[in-house]
C-alpha cells in the first residue's frame, strides 16, 4: 500500500513510501481509509515537538474508512458500515485512572499515528473497541475532523466549566475551535473568537460568533470560560486577564510554547482557573459525535490529494488552511 512516513533522524519532513498493508490483531479491525485529516499534532510528530517513538511512523489519527477485514476476536461490521479511527487507540483499562474513569491519563495509554502507524495510508488498523460509530449525515471527508479536533474542543470545553448562557472565549480558530465554537453557540453560549487571522476572523463570524478580533485586542466584555487553541504559551497571561472572576481557562493542545510569568493579582486573584486538556476518553468521544448528530456541525474543509500529504502540513504550518485539512483517498 501507499503511505507517507515521518522519519525521527530526519525532523521537519515526511516521505511517501510503500508499506504491507498491516495485519491486525485478534482484537483489532482492518479499515480501507477513504479520507484522513490532517491535525496540528501530526505537525508535532513531524517536527519533532513530541518525542518519536518509532523509527518512522505514519501520521494520522483522523481517519475514516470501511472495515475490510475483522481480527479473529472481533465480529464483522455489515459491509459498507464506516468507522473512525481516532488519535486515542489503547489503554490498560486496568490502572488506577482507568478504573475511575480517567483513561486519557491512563500511563500505558498507545497513540494512532504516533506509537502505531496512523492515517496517512491506504490501510490502518484499529482496536474494535476504541472505533467509533460515525453519526449519519456527513461525507467521510467533514467526518475526519470530528475524531479528534472535534472530540478534544468538546473536552476542552467541558474542561472550561462555562455556566449555561456563559461568554466563552475562543484563542486560535483552526479545526478544533470552529467546531467547538459551533458546539457551544449549540449549547446557547456567547462566543468571542481572538485570532490574528482575517479569513479566521470571518469564519468565526459566519458561524455565529458575537466578535471576532486580534488577540491583544481582547474581547468585547469578560469571559466565564476560556479555551486556548493556539500552541503559543504567550497567549497564556493575555486569556487569563480576559476572565471574569471564577473564570476557568482551559489550554487545548498537546505542545505549547513556554508560558511568560504570571503575576497573581492579575492574572489568578479571584478564583480564576487555569486547567490543561490531556487527549481524551472514549466517553469523551461518543459524546461529541451523539451532539454531532443532533446538531449538523460546519465543518470548513481545505482538501489535498493523498499525494500532496506534505503540502498540506507546510499549509498547517504556516497559517495557510482556513478551518480544517483533509487528505483525500485515492480510489
Amino acid at each position: 500500500m501507499r503511505a507517507w512516513v515521518a522519519p525521527a533522524a530526519r525532523k521537519g519532513t515526511i516521505h511517501r513510501i510503500e508499506l504491507r498493508v498491516p495485519t491486525p490483531e485478534p482484537d483489532e479491525y482492518l479499515v480501507k481509509v477513504h479520507a484522513c485529516g490532517v491535525c496540528r499534532t501530526d505537525l508535532h510528530v513531524r517536527d519533532g515537538d513530541l518525542p518519536a517513538h518509532l523509527e518512522r511512523v505514519v501520521p494520522g489519527h483522523e481517519a475514516v474508512g470501511e472495515v475490510v477485514l475483522a481480527g479473529e476476536r472481533t465480529t464483522m461490521p455489515a459491509a459498507g458500515t464506516r468507522v473512525g479511527v481516532p488519535w486515542l487507540r489503547r489503554t490498560d483499562g486496568t490502572c488506577r485512572y482507568c478504573t475511575r474513569g480517567q483513561e486519557n491519563l491512563c500511563p500505558a495509554s498507545v497513540y494512532t499515528g504516533w506509537d502505531v502507524n496512523g492515517g496517512y495510508a491506504e490501510y490502518v488498523t484499529v482496536p474494535a473497541a476504541y472505533a467509533y460509530e460515525l453519526p449519519p449525515g456527513y461525507t467521510d471527508e467533514e467526518l475526519t475532523p470530528q475524531l479528534c479536533a472535534g472530540i478534544i474542543g468538546y473536552r476542552a470545553l467541558r474542561r472550561a466549566d462555562l455556566p449555561e448562557g456563559g461568554r466563552l472565549g475562543i484563542y486560535g480558530f483552526g479545526a478544533s475551535a470552529h467546531l467547538t465554537a459551533q458546539v457551544a453557540l449549540a449549547e446557547g453560549a456567547t462566543v468571542h473568537v481572538l485570532t490574528r487571522s482575517p479569513d479566521a476572523q470571518a469564519l468565526a463570524l459566519d458561524l455565529g460568533a458575537t466578535s471576532a478580533r486580534d488577540a491583544e485586542d481582547g474581547p468585547p466584555e469578560p469571559l466565564d470560560a476560556a479555551i486556548l487553541f493556539a500552541p503559543v504559551g504567550t497567549l497564556v497571561p493575555t486569556a487569563l486577564e480576559a476572565l471574569d472572576r471564577g473564570g476557568t481557562l482551559s489550554i487545548a493542545g498537546i505542545h505549547l510554547t513556554d508560558i511568560p510569568s504570571l503575576n497573581y493579582q492579575r492574572h489568578l486573584f479571584q478564583e480564576r482557573t487555569v486547567r490543561s486538556v490531556t487527549a481524551n476518553t472514549r466517553r469523551d468521544g461518543r459524546g461529541f459525535l451523539a451532539t454531532a448528530a443532533e446538531h449538523r456541525l460546519h465543518a470548513t474543509l481545505t482538501h489535498y490529494d493523498f499525494d500532496d500529504a506534505d503540502r498540506a502540513l507546510d499549509d498547517l504550518a504556516a497559517g495557510r488552511v482556513n478551518g480544517a485539512a483533509v487528505l483525500r483517498m485515492p480510489a
